[in-house]
């Protein structure tokens, strides 16, 4: 938690802006880049979360100022400067409150106070806010300000390691206000903010001159002056000017980079290390019975000379039992049915409507075609995680989920699971997602010991399924003995790439 000043701090402007470099002094490019001292990541979301699996805040910014004094534009200037791509804007024009017919026919006639406390839906605010700080993901109502209403879809918000909160009346609700863990007020010159309302609205909003004039003389001007300029006391930074200037933007750039860097996380090395590895094998793993079939078809897969052809062959055959084991372990209930000679057959069925399958790209979708081949219509996400070679962690780079997955059993696959760090961010996910622990199966080829218990440790409602269990991980974070880079023998790379321990 940022530590605010006794008083707000006003900022004076300036043209020196701070320059972002790599450790060698050259323009920074790429994933990660370093600012002084400060590690940056410019694509990929590091881990938001600890060894035990336990949630990390994201850092909260509120902003706040008057109608078309350059919030939004300091937020964007913000959200350049900080080049980190998992950072959330969040805007209170999002919240108008849904018009009745009456509220409707004045807004059309500028009679509605759109500037009114009365007018946002703060309940909507706090209990969204609320959800971003839990990572959670959330849906944001989109305001049409042409016809005064939302529109039917909304926007899907997910977890990041900053979200900026930005309106008028940002700091008015108490709620709203503590979520906040640095509050900054954008102070601009009465005339300007007049000036950029009339164009914008004009513009922008298709409205006229005579009604933007009389609503900003009726409403804007009286609730700036009785709700919105007192709030200035909550500010912990005072920013004159908005965007035009540069060092308030840079102070609160700094800020933000210093609590990024404390709320970092050395994820996997801490898991190949962790206390708990040693420990007896938890009860949620699940084993596939290591029959001489099962071992026959392991000797194939893990020679070095087997030709590509024969290991995606062998590899299939093993992913087909390994998914077919792995549904025997869904919850199942009693039927009985007719057979064709008239005799009752007391059987088992899958007990749930709600199961679909979501891969850890890539090597996660080798196993997509097994799933598809006994569950008829299974529904498919994906989620994009690898490794950052710079740094050796596992960055999330791009998801696409069921709408209603929260609802569903989810079998999470993957080809291997070395130290656990990509199995423990795709679970962190689904939980973010709402998906409940005990309803989350992480079905894989081949894990590591050290794998099990990281995510048996962080995860204890999450069951394990795999065709065996191989005793150590090298300091590059292999698997051993183990059968090299899946993904890239299954899909023919492995020349073209050098290892990435892209799964483990």
């Amino acid at each position: 938690m940022l530590n605010p000043p006794s008083s707000a701090m006003a900022l004076s402007g300036g043209k020196r802006r701070a320059r972002t470099t790599s450790s060698s002094g050259t323009a920074a490019e790429g994933p990660v880049v370093r600012y002084g001292s400060r590690t940056i990541y410019t694509a990929g979301r590091p881990p938001w979360y600890d060894s035990h699996g336990q949630l990390k805040e994201p850092f909260v910014i509120g902003l706040s100022g008057g109608s078309a004094s350059g919030k939004t534009t300091v937020a964007r200037r913000i959200i350049e400067a900080l080049d980190v791509q998992w950072v959330s804007l969040l805007s209170l024009d999002s919240f108008y409150k849904v018009l009745s017919p009456e509220q409707h026919k004045a807004a059309s006639n500028n009679e509605y106070n759109f500037d009114h406390p009365d007018a946002f839906d703060f309940d909507l605010v706090a209990e969204t806010l609320q959800r971003l700080k839990e990572g959670k993901n959330v849906e944001v109502p989109i305001y049409n300000f042409s016809t005064h209403s939302r529109e039917k879809l909304k926007k899907t918000i997910y977890g990041a390691n900053v979200v900026i909160f930005e309106g008028i009346l940002a700091f008015c609700n108490t709620e709203a206000r503590e979520a906040m863990d640095m509050k900054v007020f954008v102070d601009t010159d009465s005339d300007i903010r007049l000036a950029r309302r009339l164009r914008r609205d004009i513009s922008d909003r298709g409205r006229d001159i005579d009604g933007v004039i009389k609503q900003y003389e009726k409403f804007v001007k009286p609730a700036y002056d009785h709700y919105i300029e007192p709030t200035m006391t909550f500010a912990d930074i005072i920013v004159p000017r908005g965007g035009e200037n540069n060092i308030g933007v840079n102070l609160i750039v700094n800020l933000v980079h210093q609590q990024l860097k404390k709320r970092g996380f050395k994820l996997r090395s801490k898991l190949k290390q962790a206390a708990h590895i040693g420990q007896p094998m938890p009860n949620t793993l699940h084993v596939l019975e290591p029959t001489q079939q099962i071992k026959g078809l392991h000797t194939f897969i893990r020679n070095r000379e087997t030709n590509r052809d024969e290991f995606i062959f062998y590899s299939n055959r093993l992913m087909r039992l390994l998914i077919e084991f792995a549904l025997s372990l869904m919850p199942h209930k009693s039927v009985s049915v007719n057979t064709p000679q008239g005799f009752c057959y007391e059987g088992k069925r899958l007990d749930t409507t709600r199961l679909c399958g979501v891969s850890i790209l890539r090597a996660g979708e080798c196993l997509e075609p097994a799933l598809s081949e006994v569950c008829k219509h299974i529904r498919l996400g994906k989620i994009l995680i690898q490794t950052n070679l710079d740094t050796g962690e596992p960055e999330l780079h791009y998801l696409r989920l069921p709408k209603d997955i929260k609802e569903n059993h989810i079998m999470l696959m993957d080809a291997t699971v070395a130290t656990g760090a990509a199995a423990m961010m795709a679970i962190r996910v689904l939980l973010d997602h709402d998906v409940p622990e005990e309803n989350i199966l992480l079905v894989s080829l081949l894990m590591a010991e050290s794998g099990v218990h990281s995510v048996a440790y962080a995860f204890p409602k999450v069951r394990l399924v795999t065709t065996a269990v191989d005793p150590d991980v090298n300091d590059q974070f292999h698997i051993l003995p183990g059968i090299g880079n899946f993904g890239n023998r299954y899909f023919g790379t492995e020349s073209k790439h050098s290892y990435n321990p892209q799964s483990a």
